[in-house]
C-alpha cells in the first residue's frame, strides 16, 4: 500500500504548477513574441543593433573565418598579415591551449602527452605538408581526440596560433646561414668564448 501512494505521489508531482515552488518562474518578465509596453513598437523582442554579427559568421572573408576560399578549397597562406603582435599573441595562445598536450615547441613531449595512454598528441613539427588552412579547421572543429577551440579561440587568435606554428616548424631546422647577416654575426660573437 505503501508503494502504491508513493508511485502515486510521484505521477501527481509531475502534474503541479512549478510557479508555485520555483520563485525565478514567477518573476516579472517578458517572454518571445509578448507585448510589451515600454518600447515605442510594443514588442517584447528586440532588433539586433545595426552591424551586429555573430561570432562565426562568414562575412565575405570565407577565408579568413573557415580556412577556405570562395570555392571552397582550403587556403594555403595566413589570410591577414603576420605582424610581431600577431606572432605574440600566436605565442600566448599556443603556450596556454596548445602546448599542454604538443609540447612548448610542438613537438608532442609534454607531461599530458605521457600519461595519454591511448594515442599521444602528434608532433607539430612533423606535420610541415598540411596547410594553413588545414590547421585552421582542426582547430575550428577538432580532429581525433583534440576537442574543438573554437569556443576558446576566435578567428583571428587561430590564425596567430596558426602563424607562430609556422614559426616553432621553421626554427627547428634553421640553419645559421638561414639568419639575416647582422643576426648572423651576433650569433657568432655569442657563441665564440
Amino acid at each position: 500500500m505503501i508503494r502504491v501512494l508513493c508511485i502515486l505521489g510521484v505521477l501527481l508531482a509531475g502534474c503541479i504548477d512549478t510557479s508555485t515552488i520555483d520563485p525565478l518562474e514567477r518573476q516579472p518578465k517578458y517572454v518571445p513574441y509578448a507585448a510589451n509596453p515600454f518600447f515605442a513598437d510594443g514588442r517584447a523582442m528586440r532588433t539586433p543593433p545595426p552591424s551586429t554579427v555573430p561570432r562565426e559568421r562568414a562575412v565575405l572573408r570565407p577565408e579568413f573565418t573557415a580556412g577556405k576560399d570562395a570555392q571552397g578549397d582550403v587556403v594555403n597562406a595566413i589570410p591577414i598579415p603576420v605582424t610581431r603582435a600577431l606572432m605574440t599573441l600566436g605565442r600566448k595562445y599556443f603556450e596556454i591551449r596548445c602546448a599542454t598536450c604538443h609540447g612548448l615547441v610542438g613537438d608532442g613531449v609534454s607531461l599530458v602527452a605521457t600519461q595519454m595512454s591511448l594515442r599521444p598528441p602528434p608532433s607539430l613539427l612533423r606535420n610541415k605538408n598540411t596547410g594553413p588552412g588545414h590547421v585552421y579547421q582542426v582547430i575550428t572543429g577538432g580532429y581525433g581526440l583534440m576537442a574543438s577551440y573554437a569556443a576558446e579561440l576566435n578567428p583571428e587568435e587561430r590564425w596567430a596560433v596558426i602563424a607562430y606554428l609556422q614559426a616553432l616548424q621553421r626554427s627547428q631546422g634553421a640553419q645559421l646561414a638561414d639568419a639575416p647577416p647582422d643576426v648572423r654575426a651576433q650569433l657568432l660573437k655569442e657563441s665564440s668564448p
